[in-house]
């Protein structure tokens, strides 16, 4: 049933970051009821269907949102639910009547999540984005690669799911909890620049310490030779990690290194571009499986860099269950876990409209009014 059973959300159907926040919560155990287009809009390369993982466990009402009738059976939905999330540019649930005073009206204890990547306000406000720009602009997309280079980061997790559908997340379930403990509803504003930025408050402290300069290739996140990735004779790539001095002790031990002068001034940023390149050389001579054999498991902080596919079938990964495959869809399970659910797999992705009916009964409407709206398409 998960951990927030009890918990109402109404998500007015997006792409990216709300509908990911949307099934952290359903994963959760939260009811989310997701209110999709009615039709398919032609051409759509991002209408995944019944292949949009991140609708999973979520409830799907089919709506035609230009009809007044269908925007006042959205309103309807507001008066049983904890929260709303949406994901358009500004003005646009305003314009549709679904803004936060219009909901709001209905119901004052609810929680209005907006997602997008300027935000709601700002001489950017009104601008197409998407997350390399909202990210590039933020700074969080600055070290992530190498003097002359070009900046590159996992496409979306930075900026879309880490910057805006965590911080999404963690804001709708502060609201509800204030406004369950006696407070009022409010307007949840998450924008992408501002959740990105806010994860580099780590990287400047390392910065403030001297750590981490805002030369790129200089810092010890991503410029030593003990913090970075490499190739090996196979073509593939294992990480290392040994930050502090025991592990990096060990790192030499294991690589019968531990007798070389150079490489016993871990912190001396002088010699991290020559070592990284002798480094280098090392795991070129073996493959990936040789270096696994060698390192994994140890506390020289080393794992394969692994696709996730790959990553399903590690030891490791498989006794965990991190990934699963259902209904022919290969995914992610739920996380984090927690210890009073005893079974936390994710939901199924519904078809479009799957529970129009049922989600507009339980809403209020009659069956003559659901009637009208489904004539009327």
């Amino acid at each position: 049933m998960g951990v927030l059973q009890g918990v109402r959300i109404v998500e007015i159907a997006g792409i990216g970051p709300a509908p990911f926040c949307g099934m952290l919560l359903a994963d959760m155990g939260a009811e989310v009821i997701l209110v999709e287009r009615s039709t398919i809009k032609p051409g759509d390369p991002l209408d995944l269907g019944d292949k949009t993982i991140v609708n999973r466990g979520k409830r799907s009402l089919a709506l035609d949102l230009k009809d007044p009738r269908a925007i006042d059976a959205v309103l309807r939905l507001m008066d049983g639910a904890d929260g709303l999330i949406e994901g358009m540019r500004p003005g646009v649930m305003e314009r549709l009547g679904l803004g936060p005073a219009q909901c709001f009206a209905r119901n004052p204890q609810l929680v209005y999540g907006r997602m997008t990547g300027w935000g709601q306000n700002g001489p950017l406000a009104l601008a197409a984005g998407h997350d390399i720009n909202y990210i590039a602009l933020s700074g969080a997309l600055w070290y992530s690669g190498q003097p002359g280079e070009l900046p590159m980061a996992p496409p979306t997790l930075v900026g879309d799911l880490g910057g805006g559908a965590l911080y999404l997340a963690m804001g709708m379930l502060a609201g509800i909890l204030h406004a369950r403990s006696g407070g009022t509803g409010q307007v949840v504003d998450a924008a992408i620049v501002d959740g990105s930025a806010n994860l580099m408050n780590l990287i400047l402290s390392l910065h403030a310490g001297g750590l981490q300069p805002m030369e790129r290739g200089r810092g010890m996140l991503d410029g030593s030779h003990w913090y970075n990735s490499y190739i090996c004779a196979d073509g593939q790539y294992i990480s290392l990690g040994a930050l502090e001095p025991q592990f990096y002790a060990l790192l030499l031990d294991k690589l019968a290194l531990q007798g070389d002068a150079e490489f016993q001034r871990q912190y001396d940023g002088a010699t991290w571009a020559e070592l990284r390149g002798r480094l280098a050389g090392i795991f070129a001579s073996q493959p990936r499986a040789h270096w696994v054999a060698l390192l994994e498991g140890t506390d020289a902080c080393f794992a394969p860099v692994l696709t996730p596919r790959q990553a399903a079938s590690h030891p490791h990964m498989a006794a965990r269950g991190t990934y699963m495959e259902s209904d022919g869809l290969f995914q992610a399970m739920p996380a984090p876990r927690f210890s009073g659910d005893a079974c936390n797999l994710p939901g199924r992705v519904p078809k479009r409209g799957q529970h129009s009916a049922e989600v507009l009964r339980q809403a209020g409407l009659s069956a003559a009014e659901i009637g009208q709206l489904v004539a009327a398409g």
